[in-house]
């Protein structure tokens, strides 16, 4: 999956970017606080972005 089709399912689920770090960047869901590291590759592998999304809530 490609990180800017990721992001874009983080924002419509209502996560937002917390931070930018060197290698990651740090997304919150503000409905249940929980924080996720997203790689800052452009592909990111499927079964890493479905756990993403999955503990975001934002599937």
């Amino acid at each position: 999956m490609k990180r800017r089709q990721l992001e874009k399912r983080l924002r419509i689920a209502g996560c937002f970017l917390k931070r930018e770090g060197s290698s990651h960047s740090l997304w919150i869901n503000p409905k249940t606080g929980v924080i996720e590291a997203v790689p800052r590759h452009t592909e990111i592998k499927e079964p890493l972005a479905q756990k993403i999304l999955k503990s975001l809530n934002a599937e």
